[in-house]
């Protein structure tokens, strides 16, 4: 009976038990209900959400970056500046270039590989794989002129390949030259949105302008402007400081990342002009180029034809090919017969110095390359070596010790120029070579840079080594390609492609196509590129299977009438010098070439053509976030303010006032500069006296003028004032200056001052102290202020009166 009891209670029992534990499990179910997600969330999100993570399951596969695809190669892109096909050693040039020989001999060199002509739009169509003018990059970012083809500014439909690569796994880094961001953005606290690091690039390191003082560079560092980290007494030069900075970052990748591979842009300040060389690479050279540009010209063509580069039959192009009343005459070239012994001394160590300085450069590149190897990355390294247009004719006939003097619009003068000749290439110079060796080392083409219409302005050379993918060695290929079709080229070869959307913007195709089908191909195996159209600052032409349409225009010649342009025909799949003009012969494919330029035109934003001179396109006033204003203040310990963005004072009427307190008697030191010893101004003290020099474009003796008293302790308005009278043979302004010392003139007299930039190096206005290379031989930089305190400088061109501007500054000076 007991046990009957039992075991009804124990079932009892158990019903009750059954019956809790099916309400808790009702009760878990329905709070699992209300409390766990299990969903794909609009941004990807695969797992579970529960209220405690421990009911929760995550899912990192929305927040890894991707990787690159398995055995990726890495990119080195090594892009000079300013040379043609005949310059460097692969190409049969006299020129030797060891690193480039070596990647020549275990890749392959290009014979008809092409750019647009100039630096800013070539690497625009190597940032995007777009024409240049789809780029707003009609031609370097100081001409934009605000039309859809020339704003200077990359639009939103042309996504930058380093930000593909970067979104796809690799390292991106720009070494050395930028010049794509836009003048006016070049600014302590301008707009980064161009700047490199905003455009998909881990690291910068480098220069933004044009062009820089190797010896004195402007340097910025990711996105902020920094000082040098040498001087050229202390052994620096920028080609050495670019490769020590790309070692230093691959390195650094390596340390953390070494699986990842990278994507390097190697932009050196060689050859683009001032031509710096040391000088025992210069000495390498003595005598080399003693037999002239002429002579130099029927060598290397010979030697090109013996080292297969070009056709036995390739034809030599004139020196001076274009009709004299359409020519420029800055780009005469003068016939070596015809130069005096001076000049022929100085031109001839203007090569060994250009020579120089391209050697010495691919030594730095060579210890990039070496690090490659001996790290095991080099074998899947896709190293590409070229140049970005021909070599540069805007050194003149004559050749210049200050290149600036060809922006400037103004003469150079020989006996000025040969007090330069055992310093040349150094830091007392700015030296660029004459238009005669600019066609010699663009052999066997006609013109050079800024011809587009010619091959002396568009053939480059282009050097591509890639152990692990290319299994030709030491080989020519011959297809015709464009600057467009590196990066359908570096698509391809990384297994991966250009989105037609991206960042929510439909793109604009590729203008260029794949080269990797030249890379195990047969040397003269058919190019698969169709059509590519040329268009730089007034000139023009286009390549079509085979076919070549040249306008006769010079560049900033501002002759305008380019519908009266006469039309040349060359069949350069024949004639690679284009020396046998068929127009005549066949009218019927010249006026097709002509209907493909305006398609391309249509399709490209080309139009409007602009061929307007340097000093117009360079002064034009372009939009900027600052309101334009007459009245500048600026104040010491800031960084220096670039010339694109500091008031303008070219061709006007000008005042500068500075609120100075000297509490020591020996006060001395730059008050205010801007630029440097090659052009610009600056006022200081020095010897207990303020002193002001206008620097005309480095050409001694500089314009100084000194105060008749000196400078006790106390408050001060010191100031100078320019008043323009007339107006020189070269756009120089003529006038007079007064030095002031608060309310008092304390020195008088006339001075010029320069019709354009003070330098494209860059070298900007400071306050306080003077930035890189000095204005004046009397004082050497930095020549920081010491003795005093500078509240603020002034700068007015707005024609008040001086003693106004003073009498204001007084008030303000003693109110503090």
């Amino acid at each position: 009976m007991k046990n009957q009891k039992q075991t009804k209670f124990n079932v009892f029992h158990t019903l009750i038990l059954t019956f809790c534990l099916t309400i808790i499990v009702s009760c878990n179910t329905k709070q699992e209900t209300a409390e766990t997600k299990t969903t794909t969330t609009d941004d990807g999100f695969k797992g579970k959400i529960a209220l405690d993570i421990r009911d929760s399951e995550s899912d990192w596969s929305a927040y890894t970056p991707k990787s690159a695809p398995e055995g990726a190669p890495n990119i080195l892109f090594i892009l000079y500046d300013d040379t043609g096909l005949g310059a460097w050693s692969p190409y049969g040039g006299r020129i030797n270039m060891p690193t480039m020989d070596r990647l020549a001999a275990n890749g392959l060199t290009y014979t008809q590989w092409h750019t647009t002509a100039l630096c800013s739009p070539t690497r625009s169509t190597i940032l995007t794989g777009r024409n240049h003018h789809l780029n707003g990059m009609a031609s370097i970012t100081e001409t934009a002129d605000g039309f859809p083809g020339s704003n200077g500014r990359v639009p939103d439909d042309c996504a930058p390949f380093a930000q593909i690569l970067r979104d796809n796994g690799w390292s991106t880094f720009w070494i050395g030259k930028n010049h794509n961001v836009p003048e006016q953005d070049v600014a302590p606290g301008g707009s980064r949105a161009e700047w490199p690091t905003q455009i998909g690039f881990d690291r910068f390191y480098g220069f933004l302008g044009g062009e820089t003082n190797n010896w004195y560079p402007d340097l910025v560092e990711d996105n902020h402007f920094i000082e040098a980290p040498a001087t050229p007494e202390e052994g620096y030069h920028l080609s050495k400081d670019l490769a020590d900075q790309a070692i230093r970052m691959l390195r650094d990748k390596n340390a953390t990342n070494p699986s990842k591979p990278f994507y390097m842009w190697f932009n050196p300040g060689a050859n683009h002009a001032p031509h710096h060389s040391p000088a025992e690479y210069t000495a390498k050279y003595k005598g080399m180029f003693d037999d002239g540009y002429d002579a130099y010209r029927d060598w290397v063509v010979k030697r090109m034809k013996e080292k297969g580069i070009l056709p036995e039959n390739t034809g030599m192009a004139d020196f001076n090919p274009m009709p004299e009343d359409m020519a420029n005459p800055g780009d005469y070239v003068r016939p070596w017969d015809e130069l005096n012994a001076d000049e022929k001394k100085l031109f001839s160590r203007m090569a060994e110095v250009y020579a120089g300085f391209s050697e010495y450069t691919d030594a730095q590149v060579g210890r990039v390359i070496d690090y490659l190897e001996e790290t095991g990355q080099l074998e899947n390294t896709i190293v590409l070596y070229a140049a970005d247009n021909g070599a540069s004719g805007e050194g003149s006939p004559n050749g210049s010790v200050n290149e600036n003097k060809f922006f400037n619009g103004y003469p150079d003068e020989l006996s000025e120029n040969m007090k330069y000749l055992d310093v040349l290439g150094g830091p007392d110079t700015y030296n660029h070579f004459p238009t005669g060796w600019a066609a010699a080392f663009s052999a066997p083409f006609k013109m050079f840079k800024r011809y587009s219409q010619y091959a002396g302005g568009t053939n480059d050379p282009l050097v591509i080594s890639w152990p692990k993918g290319i299994k030709a060695k030491g080989e020519i290929r011959h297809q015709y390609h464009h600057s467009t079709d590196i990066v359908p080229t570096l698509l391809e070869a990384c297994g991966i492609e250009m989105p037609k959307v991206y960042n929510g913007v439909e793109q604009t195709p590729l203008s260029g196509v794949s080269m990797v089908y030249s890379f195990d191909a047969e040397p003269d195996a058919p190019t698969q590129k169709e059509v590519q159209y040329y268009c730089m600052l007034g000139t023009r032409g286009i390549w079509k299977d085979g076919w070549k349409a040249a306008a006769v225009h010079a560049p900033i010649s501002g002759k305008g009438n380019f519908d009266k342009d006469v039309w040349e025909l060359y069949h350069v799949a024949e004639d690679r010098s284009e020396t046998n003009n068929l127009a005549e012969e066949n009218p019927e494919k010249l006026q097709e070439l002509i209907d493909e330029w305006f398609k391309q035109a249509e399709i490209n934003k080309v139009l409007p053509l602009d061929d307007r001179g340097a000093a117009e396109l360079l002064t034009v006033e372009r939009p900027s976030q600052e309101a334009k204003k007459d009245r500048y203040i600026y104040y010491p310990n800031t960084a220096p303010v670039p010339e694109g963005v500091a008031v303008n004072i070219r061709g006007r009427n000008y005042k500068i006032l500075a609120n100075v307190e000297i509490t020591d008697p020996n006060a001395s030191g730059v008050i205010f500069a801007h630029g440097s010893r090659f052009g610009g101004h600056a006022l200081f003290i020095k010897d207990k006296k303020l002193h002001y020099v206008y620097n005309f474009l480095g050409i001694k003796p500089e314009q100084v003028f000194v105060s008749n008293t000196t400078l006790k302790p106390g408050k001060y308005t010191l100031g100078m004032e320019f008043v323009k009278e007339n107006r020189g043979e070269y756009g120089e302004s003529l006038g007079n200056t007064k030095l002031y010392i608060n309310e008092e003139v304390v020195a008088e007299g006339p001075m010029r001052t320069q019709p354009a930039k003070f330098t494209l190096s860059g070298d900007g206005l400071c306050v306080g102290y003077d930035s890189g290379d000095n204005v004046s031989n009397l004082y050497k930089s930095p020549g920081e202020f010491e003795g005093g305190i500078i509240q603020a400088v002034g700068v007015t061109v707005e024609g008040t009166p001086y003693m106004d501007l003073e009498a204001e500054a007084k008030r303000l000076m003693m109110s503090q």
